[in-house]
């Protein structure tokens, strides 16, 4: 989402997989908090992305089990909670998931990580 709203190398990728996507509300406050770091409006970006197709799916204990039992292979690649709750999230729903950070493909996972810049 950070790639797509800054226009940043990646964003088309991010752009073209919006009619299916989903995004962790932990993964939304991170996008807000990012906003406020750089001086920007929260509440636009929030409306900008509620206007967007993407489902923004909550934080249950079904999602912080599996984000927890990230931590001992996401923490030797210095993976926040963020990371794991975004990783978490494509594993609970068996899907894709699309991330800007390399580390996220150093844990094994039965999910695909598709990285959106120089993407392999």
């Amino acid at each position: 989402m950070l790639a797509y709203l800054n226009n940043e190398p990646g964003a088309d990728i991010v752009f073209a997989a919006f009619r299916d996507a989903v995004m962790s509300a932990v993964n939304l406050s991170e996008v807000l908090k990012k906003t406020v770091e750089r001086n920007g409006s929260p509440e636009k970006t929030f409306d900008f992305i509620r206007g967007l197709s993407v489902v923004i799916i909550p934080f249950d204990e079904a999602h912080a089990l599996a984000a927890a039992e990230l931590y001992p292979d996401g923490k030797p690649h210095g993976m926040s909670f963020a990371d794991r709750a975004c990783l978490s999230l494509g594993v609970l729903r068996r899907s894709v998931v699309l991330t800007a950070e390399r580390k996220m493909k150093l844990v094994t996972l039965p999910i695909k990580v598709k990285l959106i810049r120089n993407a392999n």
